[in-house]
């Protein structure tokens, strides 16, 4: 190879490596700052006065945010350009997480909107940066990267916060503030990226109507909503279920993180599940299933905390990767599936949004948790219902143009 030509591919390899530090510096904020509250609730409760529905509100929050901030995104980053734009979120997404810990029951709420609606926009625009700027072999692998870390940050930060708030000055606060360490990095790798070509719009791509009336459309939906919905009530309310029962607050945090980690290691395994097999109602129904499991032992036997959580995060884990899966796998065209996904995590979080906030109302309302686990037990038998139809080998009509080789379904 010629000194150019090695000049070139060393210079392929050095942008590569710079842009696949900045998505998993970005995947590490998506989470951080949302799962360390659930384990610090008992404590906001007692600094603040909240009541329990209040703190479920305080749960509720970013998943609405999610559902209101997610459709504009598209639009935003089509005059901005996916770097500016990141850059501009994860600026918003710092300042969210300093004023949620200033010493104001306002700040409190309104930081938290502000940081959920930065991350919304990383959730939409990470998956955008690595179609386009990655080379098509190794999209799954980064891809898995960035969820990998997303995930390890996340369980961490529910391991850590009530150990931080211990030994910080600001107690809880402070320790709702450490996210911005996080921050800070990404936003200096993104800022020199603002002049690259990451940073132009991207072209306008075709679009397609959302399929409001598929059935599969909402059975994809749905799917997507409960998961969602089951795994921020556990993010939120595990902690002080577990409390309830006599847990100290520091071990309730490390059962959450221990629910996090195995949730983790079953969406890592899904995909060699269900490699060959098109077929994957059974597969969508017993992950279901399992986190029927876990709410129900965790009703019945709330000492056996290990087992509910690894029946939690096995089924949890399979069942997010098998909802974002369906999104795609079940459009007949690119657009369809950019319409289909809009359709499904728009809904789905105002379904997920309801979980957090429901359970805290009937806590309060009955004084027990096990009207909430019952609830949640029931949702969770639904999803598996939901998951036979939409593990089905089927794909929407396309609205575009017919796609040989697919079984339609409207």
């Amino acid at each position: 190879m010629s000194s150019p030509e090695l000049t070139k591919a060393h210079d392929s390899r050095a942008v590569s490596a710079g842009l696949i530090v900045g998505i998993v510096l970005v995947s590490a904020n998506l989470r951080a700052t949302l799962t360390g509250v659930g384990v610090l609730l008992p404590a906001i409760e007692h600094g603040t006065g909240l009541t329990s529905g209040a703190a479920g509100l305080l749960s509720t929050l970013p998943l609405l945010t999610f559902a209101a901030t997610s459709p504009l995104v598209g639009r935003m980053s089509h005059r901005l350009g996916d770097s500016r734009l990141l850059v501009l979120a994860l600026a918003v997404l710092a300042a969210g997480t300093m004023l949620r810990s200033l010493p104001s029951l306002a700040c409190l709420f309104a930081g938290t909107v502000v940081l959920s609606a930065a991350i919304a926009c990383g959730n939409v625009l990470l998956p955008a940066v690595v179609r386009r700027s990655v080379p098509t072999h190794r999209i799954g692998t980064v891809s898995a990267l960035y969820v990998t870390i997303m995930g390890l940050v996340a369980a961490t930060s529910s391991g850590i916060s009530v150990p931080l708030a211990d030994v910080l000055p600001g107690g809880w606060r402070a320790s709702l503030a450490w996210g911005v360490v996080l921050a800070v990095p990404a936003l200096l790798i993104w800022i020199p990226r603002l002049r690259s070509s990451a940073s132009r719009p991207a072209p306008t791509a075709p679009r397609s109507k959302m399929p409001w009336r598929s059935k599969l459309a909402w059975q994809v939906t749905f799917y997507m909503g409960l998961q969602s919905l089951c795994f921020y009530a556990v993010i939120a309310w595990l902690p002080s279920i577990l409390a309830h029962e006599g847990t100290s607050a520091s071990n309730a945090g490390w059962m959450l993180f221990l629910y996090q980690v195995i949730a983790l290691l079953a969406s890592s395994v899904v995909p060699l599940l269900s490699r060959g097999y098109d077929d994957q109602r059974w597969l969508a129904a017993t992950a279901s299933l399992l986190v029927a499991a876990g709410f129900v032992v965790l009703l019945t036997a709330p000492q056996l905390a290990i087992l509910s959580c690894a029946l939690l995060g096995l089924g949890g884990g399979a069942c997010l990767v098998l909802a974002m899966t369906f999104q795609s796998r079940r459009a007949a065209s690119p657009a369809q599936a950019a319409a289909l996904a809009g359709m499904a995590q728009s809904i789905g979080y105002l379904v997920a949004a309801a979980g957090p906030l429901l359970l805290g109302v009937l806590y309060d309302h009955t004084g027990s948790w096990s009207t909430p686990l019952l609830v949640l037990t029931a949702l969770s038998i639904a999803m598996a219902a939901a998951g036979l139809g939409v593990g089905r080998n089927v794909q929407l009509v396309d609205d575009s143009s017919p796609q040989p080789g697919s079984t339609p379904s409207g």
